[in-house]
């Protein structure tokens, strides 16, 4: 495992205090300064934790794994202290002519996400409002068009491909993890996951692999680790990243006065 501070206003400090920023008094201006966004904590704003890396590198274990060490249901929705959302309910909806071509459909590049969407709805949880998470159907590849209902959270776990890709997005991240491992796990793990939960066959899983998934994350996807603040190889097996980043969460949750023991009956 291997931790880094930010660049730019990290100083060596916790990554989590020095999320309270402080407003600057200059001299005279032409107008006034955006307000400074309020601190993470009680009275202020939710963590906001993003988890990122490649295709079956074991995202969604790692953040079930940190829901189920604090005591969280391990899904998003409701009125939980402690949500879990998945960028792939971000997905685009196809057009008819690409889903007429969804074999050549490049599902691992940023421009199959609606960003746009998903910052909103993260500045919604952000600023403890509700928000509305589309549903997504991974074997008809488009949304159900329906949503689940997200709110009062205390912590917000997003992980995805792309979740450390868009600038926008990780400004609004108080945590940055990236699960690192290695391809051939994760494309045996592609292979068994695509086949027994998205109706897959292994030539077409393959040919996607080769095709769209490993140029995409070379890419896109692998270079984003360098706006981790922390990476964690060997996903969720990897019990000291695990306790790092749960200590982290329960030391926020701590400060709003909440039990992470206690986070399943909120």
């Amino acid at each position: 495992m291997a931790a880094a501070g930010r660049a730019g206003g990290r100083n060596g400090t916790d990554a989590m205090a020095s999320l309270g920023m402080v407003s600057r008094r200059g001299a005279r201006r032409p107008a006034a300064a955006p307000a400074a966004p309020p601190p993470v904590g009680a009275g202020g704003r939710p963590m906001l934790i993003g988890v990122a890396g490649g295709t079956a590198s074991g995202k969604t274990s790692v953040c079930r794994r940190i829901m189920q060490e604090l005591g969280g249901a391990g899904g998003a929705g409701g009125h939980g202290r402690l949500v879990n959302i998945s960028m792939d309910c971000f997905y685009k909806d196809l057009s008819a002519e690409q889903h007429a071509a969804i074999l050549e459909y490049n599902f691992d590049h940023p421009d199959a996400f609606d960003f746009g969407e998903l910052h909103g709805v993260m500045e919604n949880l952000r600023g403890r409002r509700r928000a509305e998470v589309p549903q997504y159907d991974y074997t008809t590849s488009s949304r159900l068009g329906t949503s689940t209902t997200v709110e009062g959270a205390e912590v917000v776990l997003l992980e995805g491909l792309f979740v450390l890709y868009d600038e926008g997005l990780r400004e609004m991240l108080d945590m940055r993890v990236f699960v690192d491992t290695d391809a051939d796990t994760r494309l045996a793990r592609r292979i068994r996951r695509d086949i027994a939960e998205r109706g897959r066959d292994v030539a077409r899983v393959l040919d996607q692999y080769e095709a769209t998934v490993k140029p995409s994350y070379d890419q896109y996807v692998q270079p984003t680790k360098r706006h981790a603040d922390i990476v964690i190889p060997r996903g969720a097996e990897n019990e000291v990243a695990i306790d790092l980043v749960t200590g982290k969460i329960a030391q926020h949750l701590s400060r709003c006065g909440t039990s992470p023991r206690a986070l399943d009956a909120l």
